[in-house]
C-alpha cells in the first residue's frame, strides 16, 4: 500500500488524483487531520485514516500496511517541523514501510539564508539515519505564479526585492512525477531534483510578461528593508515578512539556480513552461 500524508491539501491531494490513475484505489491510503475532508477519496475506495504529525499514535495505525509512505512536509513556521517530521518517520518505520519519501526543498543546502532549509537538511539527516529506503523530493517552487508576483497584471510592474534565477515549476507536474514514482515508475535513493528544466529571474518573467500582454511589464526591485516595511503594512506578520525575504536573499545567492532533467524524464514531455502559466493567467483575469 501506499500511503500519502496532507492529502487534503494542494500537492497531497493532486498526487493522489494522478496515483488514481496509476494504481487501483485499495491499494493507496491517506493519512489526514480531517477524514471528512477526505471523503471524496474514501467514496472512490482509498483508505481514509486519522493522522497527525503531532499524534505518533494514530500515525501508526494510519500508515498500518504501507510499502511507501509519503511524507509532505509541515509549513507552520512556528512549530518544531523537525521534531513533527521525526514523529513521521517513526511511525512509518514502525509500521513496516520500506520506503519513505519527504516533500523537501530547492535547493537546500547548509548556511543557505532561506531558513526553512533547516528544517528540510535535518529531516534529510533524520531520515538517513532511519535505516529504511529514502527519497527527499527536492521540488522546485511551486507557488501560483501571480501571489509570487503580486498584482502585476494591475499595476504594469513587478516590485519585489532582487532575486535570482528559479526554476519555477508547476505544482501539478510536481504531484505527477511523485505519483510516477511512487506507482513504481523510477526510484530514487536520497535527494532528487524535481525541478522545471530552466531558471529564470523577475527580470525574465517581465520580459515574458510583457510579449504576451503587449505592453511593458516594469520590474522594479525594492531595497529589502522597504519591502518588509511594505508588507508589514498590509497586515504581513513581520516574523512572516522577514522569513520570505530570506528567500530573495537565497535566490540572489544562487541557491536555488540549478535545474535538471529528472521531472521531464518523469513526465515524459516537457514541464509546463512559465511562459504557457502566465499565459493561463492572464486568460482568466
Amino acid at each position: 500500500m501506499i500511503v500519502v500524508t496532507g492529502a487534503t491539501g494542494g500537492l497531497g491531494g493532486a498526487t493522489v488524483e494522478h496515483l488514481l490513475e496509476r494504481v487501483p484505489a485499495d491499494r493507496i491510503g491517506v493519512s489526514v487531520r480531517d477524514t471528512a475532508k477526505a471523503r471524496h477519496f474514501a467514496d472512490r475506495g482509498v483508505r481514509v485514516r486519522r493522522g497527525s504529525y503531532d499524534d505518533p499514535a494514530a500515525l501508526r495505525d494510519s500508515f498500518a500496511g504501507a510499502e511507501q509512505v509519503l511524507l509532505v512536509s509541515g509549513n507552520d513556521p512556528a512549530a518544531d517541523l523537525a521534531g513533527l517530521h521525526r514523529n513521521a518517520v517513526e511511525a512509518a518505520v514502525a509500521a513496516g514501510a520500506r520506503r519513505i519519501l519527504y516533500t523537501s526543498q530547492h535547493g537546500a543546502a547548509p548556511g543557505s539564508p532561506y531558513r526553512p532549509s533547516d528544517f528540510h537538511l535535518a529531516t534529510e539527516a533524520i531520515l538517513a539515519d532511519s535505516g529504511i529506503a529514502w527519497t527527499a523530493l527536492r521540488n522546485g517552487a511551486y507557488g501560483p505564479l501571480d501571489q509570487v508576483l503580486g498584482p502585476w497584471q494591475r499595476t504594469g510592474r513587478i516590485a519585489l526585492p532582487e532575486d535570482g534565477p528559479s526554476p519555477y515549476t508547476d505544482r501539478a507536474d510536481i504531484a505527477e512525477a511523485i505519483a510516477v514514482i511512487l506507482a513504481g515508475g523510477r526510484s530514487f535513493d536520497g535527494p532528487v531534483t524535481l525541478a522545471a528544466p530552466s531558471a529564470v529571474t523577475f527580470d525574465d518573467l517581465a520580459e515574458i510578461a510583457s510579449d504576451l500582454t503587449g505592453r511593458t511589464i516594469e520590474r522594479v526591485v525594492v531595497d529589502d528593508d522597504q519591502w518588509v516595511a511594505d508588507q508589514l503594512a498590509t497586515g504581513v506578520p513581520e516574523q512572516m515578512a522577514r522569513l520570505l525575504l530570506t528567500w530573495y536573499q537565497a535566490a540572489r545567492a544562487g541557491h536555488f539556480a540549478e535545474t535538471g532533467p529528472v521531472l521531464a524524464e518523469l513526465l515524459g514531455r516537457e514541464p509546463r513552461t512559465v511562459a504557457a502559466r502566465l499565459a493561463a493567467g492572464i486568460a482568466v483575469s
